[in-house]
């Protein structure tokens, strides 16, 4: 059997004293969406960025596609290379375009062309919606549109897992369903995605696997199914009823 997408085992970080982290394992499959919920400071955020290496872990260790990405020995901005993104804030650089924005890994990472990149890049953006805003900077753009193209650029370098953190969460309400949309789609496409979300019912219908976090731990998991409809732990019964009143 071929290893895991990613693999964490036994994950901890503290920060100023405080444990965040405290010892988390989880296993992702390829073309497996995992949405992993949990109350504001359960270390859903911290967690993603551990996996993209934007934090160290201080113990236990990431596997991704069967290589230790904690061994201090590897190259951060490699690994992150093979990593998708996308934040609560979009994080655009406002001082280029679109197509740029998108297709900046390509040229610099990848070191693909610029003709070659912009077609990709193109074609990306006609997958997304975003064709026809391709030469706009980003503050032409409403919140969803600029969502959506912190999206296509997280997938232009066709990552191995596209981690992402509460996406939503900065959108007004009316954009939120065109964002979840093209998630949705990249899902049925196979992606293999990690989402921290307060979406529940996006998390019902299009995760594989829910994963509940409470003060750093991984208190339940298992199918939608089985998370929303018979969760198993009291502090799970007590955060699913807030979305049920």
């Amino acid at each position: 059997m071929s290893d895991p997408v990613l693999r964490l085992d036994g994950v901890r970080k503290s920060f100023d004293g405080h444990d965040v982290l405290r010892g988390i394992d989880l296993v992702v499959e390829q073309g497996e969406v995992v949405a992993l919920i949990g109350a504001s400071g359960s270390g859903k955020s911290t967690l993603l960025r551990t996996i993209n290496l934007l934090e160290r872990v201080d113990d236990g260790q990431i596997w991704l596609s069967g290589l230790d990405i904690t061994d201090p020995r590897v190259n951060a901005d490699l690994i992150r290379a093979r990593i998708g993104v996308v934040f609560q804030q979009y994080n655009l650089f406002p001082h280029m375009t679109v197509l740029e924005n998108v297709t900046i890994a390509m040229r610099h990472v990848q070191g693909r062309t610029r003709r070659d990149a912009d077609a990709a890049g193109l074609e990306l953006l006609d997958r997304v919606g975003l064709g026809v805003k391709a030469g706009d900077h980003p503050d032409r753009l409403s919140g969803g549109q600029q969502q959506r193209a912190a999206i296509a650029r997280a997938i232009a370098t066709s990552p191995e897992v596209l981690l992402l953190d509460e996406i939503t969460s900065a959108l007004d309400p009316e954009l939120v369903t065109e964002v979840l949309d093209l998630v949705r789609t990249l899902a049925a496409d196979g992606s293999t995605i990690v989402m921290a979300t307060h979406e529940m019912a996006f998390a019902r219908d299009v995760a594989h696997r829910v994963v509940f976090l409470d003060a750093g731990l991984i208190l339940e998991q298992g199918s939608p199914a089985e998370v929303f409809r018979f969760p198993r732990e009291r502090r799970t019964q007590e955060f699913l009823a807030r979305f049920r009143a």
